[in-house]
């Protein structure tokens, strides 16, 4: 199908191609020099001591889990309203995830609810900036201190959040982050970790190449030597093309971001009194939204019948998401039910996430919210 409103665009161009281009004249494509100049950029940007760029942010997830020493037996806190890989990257470390409502009014975690949830094999909470809006991390660190607990970010969605001055790694174990086809910055599948622990990170760094002492390039660049495997690793670790395909985005990361505030307030001077559509809580002055994603709540006729509408007439949108405990798989396995988790149930079922990237025309913004408003009117 083709769509006169794309869902997405990115914005690559002439300067990833000569990056890849200077990538692909070097000997090394592996996890070389280019990985390690993104690594300090993203570093530097989010203010932490050490990034670790994987394949995906499922990859740092679950490395993030096996580098704390989380697995069968544990327990991991986290939301249901999220992509599944928030959920089955826990289950691949073999630890247990533990679902928390969240907030009608953000679609994050509800931090007011995770005490009750903590049991004695509780090892972790796994909240998601959902959308771009970071969660309370505040609150979170507290609960996590008073019992003991790592957290892990899923910041997927939330490269460039900041709340009450915290970014991104600012008050948990580790951050986690994607680099997908869709993402603010992209190499079309990748990822990344952030920390500010250096043992762990040092651990890190032998997980996400099974467990070796020495890279390839280390062994290209440096003649061979002999080389040892300590722990038992993954195969996770990032190539020189894409980081190279990232590189040039750092230096467009502040400039796009405003742009999706513009077209995000647009959004929102439009569909802000329009009958039937709920907006989510604009976050505060002084925090950073990443602005990930637009979403609008549907209470005046069906989400998937204004999914279907709209797409029928070139409107290309998501649904970011449906409950992750309600996938079949969830549901068979668990014993999961529709009415555990009411907040992120009724999300589920009226979220609509409309079309947003820096070089959307604004005048496709008002295309969108008037065909959003005329199909609301009936």
């Amino acid at each position: 199908m083709t769509f006169k409103v794309a869902f997405f665009r990115h914005d690559l161009g002439q300067e990833e191609i000569e990056s890849v281009a200077a990538a692909l004249r070097h000997p090394v494509l592996t996890t070389g020099e280019t990985v390690e100049r993104f690594e300090r950029r993203l570093a530097d940007y989010l203010g932490c001591r050490h990034a670790l760029a994987v394949t995906s942010c499922t990859g740092a997830m679950h490395l993030s889990l096996l580098g704390l020493g989380i697995g069968p037996g544990d327990e991991v806190i986290t939301t249901p309203m999220t992509f599944i890989a928030t959920s089955t990257a826990i289950l691949e470390a073999g630890a247990l995830p533990v679902f928390v409502d969240v907030e009608a009014e953000t679609g994050n975690l509800d931090v007011a609810q995770i005490e009750a949830a903590i049991t004695p094999r509780t090892k972790a909470i796994l909240p998601v900036h959902l959308y771009g809006r970071m969660c309370d991390m505040v609150a979170m660190r507290q609960v996590a201190e008073r019992h003991g607990l790592a957290i892990i970010e899923d910041a997927a969605h939330c490269l460039e959040g900041k709340e009450q001055g915290i970014r991104p790694a600012g008050a948990s174990t580790t951050a986690c982050f994607s680099f997908y086809a869709t993402k603010n910055i992209t190499c079309g599948e990748g990822g990344a970790l952030a920390t500010n622990d250096s043992e762990l990170y040092q651990k890190l760094r032998l997980l996400r190449l099974h467990g070796m002492t020495r890279t390839g390039a280390e062994r290209t660049e440096k003649g061979y030597q002999h080389w040892d495997m300590t722990v038992l690793g993954w195969k996770y670790n990032m190539s020189n093309i894409e980081a190279a395909i990232l590189l040039p985005q750092m230096d467009r990361l502040e400039r796009n971001l405003q742009r999706r505030q513009q077209l995000t307030d647009r959004y929102r001077a439009l569909l802000s009194q329009v009958p039937g559509i709920r907006l989510l809580a604009a976050p505060a002055p002084e925090s950073v939204h990443a602005h990930h994603l637009f979403p609008i709540l549907v209470q005046g006729m069906e989400r998937d019948q204004l999914v279907q509408e709209l797409q029928s007439r070139g409107i290309s949108v998501m649904v970011n998401y449906r409950p992750v405990h309600l996938t079949h798989y969830f549901a068979e396995t668990f014993g999961y039910r529709k009415g555990r988790f009411p907040v992120a149930e009724q999300m589920g079922d009226t979220v609509v996430s409309l079309p947003l990237y820096p070089t959307m025309p604004e005048e496709d913004v008002t295309v969108v919210a008037q065909t959003i408003a005329a199909l609301m009117a009936g």
